[in-house]
Parts: structure tokens; C-alpha cells; sequence
């Protein structure tokens, strides 16, 4: 049976993103539903890491093969950490990212630049065809902005201002971003774990 990786997520975003740091891996990267899979666990775990363990054992037992999840928010040192692992829930499911937003901006008002630090954290589960798992985590560190800015981003991208370019990663190319952002990181750290087991020759198996 022909390798797959299959990645535990529906974003279309992310899997833009996600095919684009791997695309030099000459095998198939499905999303779960494009996997035909509807998993859904309950991320109840209290760390990214556990978060994408949990998704990525739940499609694992669906498919098998080689299996990726990631879990990533955003860190908001001044707000002690938040909205952080609950960063996809914050204000409801169904709250656009316009509007959360919008609010932590006002929950930052007054706080002076030095004192807006924030990263963006991933942490990427792989599951391989034995059973084997990893985890690997990325971080992108910056701070908050004072408004949204740019298009071509999303979710929380618009107000997180990388200092080195002096912009928001929502108005980076995909090239600078992939190179820089949290997801890119921890896909290539993860990239090198699956490169290793293909090389084993375990690549056949599934």
C-alpha cells in the first residue's frame, strides 16, 4: 500500500501551510476528512504536546500509517499565558477571530510595548505505521500589536508583530513566513523524524 501522511486537522489554512514546508517529501499529505476520517476527540489535555497526542491517536486508529497532529496557540505573557491552549476556544468556538482579536487588544490596553511579549507555540505529534510516537515543539516569539494588519494570515496572525521584520506575520510572504513561524519549526524538526524512519526502509510498511 502506497505512504501517506495523514494530518489530523480540516483547516484548509493550515494545510496550505503545511504542504507547503513539506512539499519536498515526494509522498501524499491528506487531510484527516480528505482521508475520509471524522475523528473528533475532546482536546482535554493540559499541554499542547497532549493535545496533539490526543488527535493524532484518534485518526492512528482510524488509518494507521503515518499520522501528524499539532496543537498551537498563542501565549500572552502580560494576560499570564493566555488565551494558550484553549487559543481556538477563546470566547467560543464560533466567535470570529476578528472579534478575539478585537478583545485581547482591549485587554492590552495601557500595556506599553515592552511589556506585550507573546510567542506563537506549536507542538506536532507524529505517530508512525509501529506505533512509535514523538512530539516536537516550535516557537515563534513577538509581541502584540495595537490593531490588526495584513491579509495573509490568519487566526491570531493579523495582531502578532514580529520584531525582526517589524511587521505582523499576517503581512509576511508564505516563504518568510513558513521559514519563521511556530508550525514551519516544528514541521521541520518533525520532517527529520519521519525522513529518518523512511530511511530505515520502514517507508513500505502500513
Amino acid at each position: 500500500m502506497e505512504m501517506k501522511i495523514v494530518f489530523a486537522t480540516g483547516n484548509k489554512d493550515k494545510m496550505r501551510e503545511i504542504r507547503e514546508i513539506m512539499a519536498d517529501f515526494d509522498i501524499p499529505v491528506l487531510s484527516m476528512r480528505e482521508a475520509g476520517i471524522e475523528a473528533d476527540p475532546e482536546e482535554n489535555g493540559s499541554t499542547f504536546e497532549e493535545n496533539a497526542l490526543i488527535k493524532a491517536r484518534a485518526v492512528w486508529k482510524e488509518c494507521g500509517g503515518i499520522v501528524l497532529s499539532d496543537d498551537s496557540g498563542l501565549e500572552i505573557d502580560a494576560l499570564n499565558k493566555e488565551p494558550g491552549i484553549l487559543s481556538a476556544r477563546y470566547l467560543g468556538h464560533d466567535t470570529s477571530y476578528h472579534e478575539k482579536n478585537r478583545n485581547l487588544i482591549q485587554r492590552l490596553e495601557g500595556v506599553p510595548d515592552e511589556k506585550r511579549t507573546a510567542r506563537f507555540v506549536c507542538a506536532v505529534a507524529a505517530i508512525f505505521p509501529d506505533g512509535r510516537e514523538e512530539t516536537v515543539r516550535g516557537v515563534m516569539e513577538g509581541r502584540i500589536g495595537y490593531d490588526e494588519r495584513g491579509e495573509n494570515g490568519f487566526g491570531y496572525d493579523p495582531i502578532f508583530i514580529l520584531p525582526k521584520y517589524g511587521v505582523t506575520t499576517a503581512e509576511l510572504s508564505p516563504e518568510i513566513k513558513n521559514e519563521e513561524s511556530h508550525r514551519g519549526k516544528a514541521l521541520r524538526l518533525i520532517k527529520k523524524e519521519i525522513a529518518a524512519y523512511l530511511d530505515k526502509g520502514d517507508g513500505d510498511k502500513d
